[in-house]
């Protein structure tokens, strides 16, 4: 008798589950995960044929599965909390911030950006004084010794080497561990003045009087890492700085030809990364015309992901920002889009990107 019961429960248990998942509204996107979520598949003869139709519906089975997030954060407790696994998937918590591991450095692949960086120099900006660069180190440089990390005494000695025609900036004197996301890989805009102020000393870059800037909420941020872990951790807060400059910028994305605001605030209800907020997110060439300049000059910014919100924050001191990220576009064909005389020169590059070997 005692079989039977524990038998009849475990069939109710499944078909409520199925029953659930038939009912339950599929979902677009895993904030979680920040990423789109199978659908349900088209149904052809081809693919009934071929079996595809059974690969796809297993992908959506898994992605559409109700309490999918909750089950990965019970797997990731397990690992975490029973077997006393120090990472999951080489992530892991520390005073409530989430770490990746980074390790080792790649020095090939540090050499090898570091010489697509000096190409471009040779290339477009031979005998230029106005060039500088300056590296981001990731959140993992502020971890205690005991944890593994590359070496960026290392990774800033090769890029050195290479670019020894550019003004070095060191942001790594700059920065606290205070002034990245708990819950991604990015720096605060809100915590990154003092960065902007090395940058304009560095550049020679002197106004008559401060912007003022206002601090305005955009909402909860769970970033890259938040995903990836899949633990209950409190969210970061998205929060920005404007001004009446920024306000009347206008960017534009040399591939879609669209027109918007510095800040583009409807990403932060549709992209599934809220980071995008900061000029539309990533693009191989967008520029931010400012109105109110008191000069004609104009800079280049190569970057990555970060460029994104600290461009915002050196407009006031150009007419005109063209920001440039190589990892989706070739340098060999930025002449095609650009015409380089005497704008000023900035490669910003966080260790991340410099150790991946991803720019062209």
């Amino acid at each position: 008798m005692k079989e039977k019961i524990i038998t009849f429960g475990f069939i109710i248990i499944l078909l409520s589950v199925l029953v659930a998942n038939v009912l339950k509204t599929d979902e677009t996107i895993s904030i979680a995960e920040r990423r789109k979520l199978a659908q349900f598949p088209e149904i052809t003869i081809k693919k009934v044929l071929d079996a595809s139709i059974s690969e796809e519906f297993e992908e959506y089975a898994m992605d559409q599965f109700i309490g999918r997030d909750k089950l990965r954060a019970i797997k990731n407790i397990f690992h975490t909390q029973v077997l006393k696994q120090k990472d999951n998937n080489g992530l892991f918590l520390l005073e409530d911030s989430i770490y990746k591991i980074e390790y080792p450095l790649n020095e090939a692949s540090v050499e090898k950006s570091a010489k697509t960086i000096q190409n471009i120099y040779q290339k477009y900006l031979q005998g230029k004084s106005n060039v500088y660069y300056a590296i981001i180190p990731d959140k993992n440089y502020f971890l205690p010794e005991e944890y593994l990390k590359m070496d960026y005494e290392k990774m800033q000695q090769i890029v050195q080497n290479e670019l020894r025609n550019m003004t070095y900036i060191d942001l790594f004197s700059i920065l606290t561990i205070q002034d990245y996301y708990k819950t991604d890989t990015h720096w605060k805009q809100e915590n990154i003045m003092p960065v902007v102020n090395q940058i304009e000393k560095q550049m020679n870059l002197s106004i008559t009087s401060k912007e003022n800037y206002t601090l305005q909420k955009a909402g909860d941020f769970y970033g890259v890492y938040y995903g990836q872990l899949g633990m209950p951790v409190k969210p970061d807060t998205l929060q920005y700085l404007n001004s009446t400059t920024i306000e009347k910028c206008i960017t534009q994305n040399a591939e879609t030809q669209k027109q918007a605001k510095v800040y583009d605030l409807e990403k932060y209800q549709t992209s599934s990364d809220k980071y995008d907020i900061f000029l539309s997110g990533a693009t191989p060439l967008i520029t931010i015309e400012n109105p109110e300049a008191k000069n004609n000059k104009e800079l280049l910014l190569f970057r990555d992901s970060f460029g994104s919100s600290i461009a915002p924050l050196l407009i006031n001191h150009y007419q005109k920002i063209t920001l440039i990220d190589i990892r989706y576009i070739s340098s060999g064909l930025l002449d095609k889009y650009i015409n380089f005389t005497t704008q000023d020169v900035l490669f910003l590059y966080s260790t991340l990107v410099l150790n991946q070997n991803i720019l062209k």
